[in-house]
């Protein structure tokens, strides 16, 4: 299996005991919706395969996990911060009302005083808001995600209208 086909959804934080028990950040919005059975941790560029002998999701997005052939710390130890994935077959089915902000990744984004940005190449949360960003006149233009920027998202269309502060594109294309 290869990054491409697989999704991100957390990183081991560190070891607990002695016994090779694990936990795992979620950076997942809704781990209990995962099937958790194998999960693969990126070793040296490559998506190596754990088999999960039982886990336990606490509240704070974390888990703590045994894994088939973990049985001390120090085998434990060597998977300390490694970033975890599933594959992409494993992602739970969302509902149509389950759409975020994630979503918009590859809408094209479209003001309605300067026309089309372009394509939104990226999605990223922040404690605050979602930050979107487009390549626009060469150039990567950053722009917050909320209520009072976006007019309409079209998804038939794969679309969505903003109106953006004056000024914001003008910080970006003035060089």
């Amino acid at each position: 299996m290869t990054q491409e086909e697989a999704f991100y959804i957390g990183y081991i934080t560190k070891t607990k005991g002695l016994k090779g028990e694990l936990q795992l950040f979620f950076e997942y919005e809704e781990p209990e919706l995962l099937d958790l059975d194998v999960i693969f941790a990126e070793i040296s560029g490559k998506m190596v395969p754990f088999f999960t002998e039982s886990y336990k999701l606490q509240t704070n997005n974390t888990g703590n996990f045994y894994f088939d052939d973990i049985d001390h710390i120090d085998k434990a130890q060597a998977l300390v911060r490694k970033k975890i994935y599933l594959p992409l077959d494993k992602m739970p089915d969302t509902s149509d009302d389950d759409f975020s902000y994630m979503d918009l990744k590859g809408y094209i984004a479209t003001d309605q005083t300067h026309g089309e940005l372009g394509e939104i190449i990226e999605v990223n949360e922040y404690p605050q808001q979602f930050v979107a960003t487009v390549h626009y006149k060469f150039t990567d233009v950053l722009f917050p995600l909320n209520e009072d920027i976006i007019v309409e998202i079209d998804e038939d269309e794969g679309t969505i209208l903003l109106d953006l502060p004056d000024g914001l594109l003008e910080i970006y294309t003035s060089a």
